[in-house]
């Protein structure tokens, strides 16, 4: 498999200046859990939940202080580190275009802007991965920047393509409506 846009375009120093951004982010008491709270007022209780692309682990590690069962997969080996500090996580190291933990989800979720540092081309692929690893009904909820060349309608022709619809859709993890023009589209798909 050819590299992820995260690891040609990310060094290791990179990744532990993202990891030190957030920890900064947190002692300022920036609010850091729009996208959980956005996942926990989609799933039920309780919730089987994939982090796909997890980083540090800190929209799964909310979750699961929510109290949902957390798994959580990336494949920078310094952000992974970073989320095993968290015994609150089931993690692991892996891309996302091989996945197959063997096991099933109420929900997946890629948060920090997973499919625009996925590896060209891959997207399908991944988003493949990650419907098979969805109960019937469950949902995947991404968020990514728009200013990127795989954009909207890309994501949408994929997600037709492995049988995800698109369920609801907005330009903010707070729920501001979906706009062309939005910097970020967060989208909430359901598994057919």
């Amino acid at each position: 498999m050819s590299a992820t846009r995260w690891q040609s375009e990310r060094s290791e120093s990179d990744s532990r200046e993202y990891i030190e951004r957030f920890d900064n982010l947190a002692q300022q008491g920036a609010d850091l859990h729009g996208e959980a709270r956005f996942v926990d007022a989609v799933v039920a209780r309780g919730s089987r939940i994939l982090d796909a692309g997890c980083g540090t682990g800190r929209v799964g590690l909310e979750l699961a202080r929510r109290g949902h069962l957390v798994t959580s997969v990336d494949l920078d080996p310094v952000l992974i580190a970073e989320a095993r500090t968290h015994p609150e996580l089931d993690v692991h190291l892996g891309d996302l275009a091989e996945l197959d933990l063997g096991k099933k989800f109420d929900a997946v979720v890629a948060a920090g802007n997973v499919f625009i540092f996925l590896a060209r081309g891959t997207e399908q692929t991944v988003l493949r991965r990650l419907a098979d690893h969805l109960e019937p009904g469950g949902v995947l909820i991404t968020g990514f920047a728009t200013d990127y060349d795989y954009g909207v309608e890309n994501f949408d022709s994929d997600l037709a393509a492995v049988g995800l619809r698109v369920e609801q859709r907005f330009s903010t993890w707070d729920l501001r409506q979906w706009r062309a023009d939005a910097t970020w589209v967060v989208t909430l798909a359901r598994k057919n």
